[in-house]
């Protein structure tokens, strides 16, 4: 029985040190925190000057656009790495499989230049 529990040590020493470095992180700025805040800390902030809009104003369909986009090529890259690193072992199937993914990154990246979601005017 005292195997057993030993081998769980690591695992409650880790969660005793998480607890420890928790509290001392929700402790910490309470202690540090300045108590005296002046009217210039209270001011609203947006890039450093005063709100001129309401912030529930309509964003541009663009932005969105181009977050998707950067999400299509990022998860591309994400996936290229592992499949270069492996690419020796997976032989051709993994190398065609990887093709048919990037034929289709390739058409939906030609249907937002044609749809002109790439041009920022």
């Amino acid at each position: 029985m005292t195997d057993l529990l030993s081998n769980y040590l690591p695992i409650l020493l880790f969660i005793g040190l998480a607890a420890i470095i928790g509290g001392a992180l929700l402790v910490a700025p309470w202690l540090v925190a300045y108590r005296r805040p002046d009217p210039e800390k209270l001011s609203a902030f947006e890039a450093g000057f005063d709100a001129f809009d309401d912030a529930r104003m309509k964003v541009d369909v663009r932005f969105y656009l181009v977050s998707i986009l950067f999400i299509i090529f990022d998860l591309e890259v994400a996936f290229l790495f592992p499949w270069a690193v492996a690419f020796h072992d997976i032989g051709w199937f993994g190398f065609w499989s990887v093709m048919a993914f990037l034929g289709v990154l390739t058409v939906g990246f030609i249907y937002e230049w044609r749809k002109g979601a790439l041009e920022w005017d």
